[in-house]
């Protein structure tokens, strides 16, 4: 993205940035929830969002969720939204299904073109820690490797093409077009 972190691009057909549009959304959508940044947060320091580097560090995304996991369980929490934050169009209504939705699940991930996305899903923090704890001591990487261990307790929320379309994030130039 040119040098630029994701989440400080203009969202659409606004003066705000990604990630103050999602935090807006985040907070009427879930308004007691605490929110943190995970990984390299730096270029987020204005935004005054607490942060927390990724456990471990130089592992890739399950390195933030794992962080995320053990942020939520030192606070008791139950659950844990993973969020990426290059998410230019999600909107609170689907925030707060992916947060409510399917309580006995071990963890909710959304789809997209038939493929999980284990980066904007919930996951309950009793299950999915050990699961995440597992997959780094066996030296795995890979999220999508974390919700295999979890297994058939992982259930997809269930999207329109609209709230799916809405959850397409930017990775490449091309996507702002």
């Amino acid at each position: 993205m040119g040098g630029v972190a994701k989440g400080l691009l203009k969202a659409p057909e606004s003066e705000m940035t990604l990630l103050e549009r999602l935090l807006i959304e985040l907070r009427l959508a879930l308004p007691q929830a605490s929110i943190v940044l995970v990984g390299d947060a730096r270029a987020y320091v204005a935004s005054g969002v607490p942060t927390l580097d990724d456990d471990p560090p130089g592992v890739g995304p399950l390195g933030g969720v794992t962080a995320l996991l053990e942020f939520a369980k030192q606070r008791g929490a139950r659950w844990a939204l993973a969020l990426t934050c290059d998410l230019p169009r999600i909107e609170r209504t689907t925030l707060a299904r992916l947060a409510t939705e399917a309580p006995q699940a071990s963890a909710l991930v959304t789809k997209q073109a038939g493929v999980r996305n284990p980066l904007i899903a919930r996951y309950a923090v009793s299950e999915a820690l050990p699961a995440a704890r597992s997959a780094l001591s066996s030296g795995s990487h890979s999220v999508q490797g974390l919700l295999d261990r979890i297994g058939a307790r992982v259930s997809t929320l269930a999207l329109s093409p609209e709230e799916e379309a809405s959850l397409a994030d930017w990775d490449e130039p091309k996507d702002l077009l």
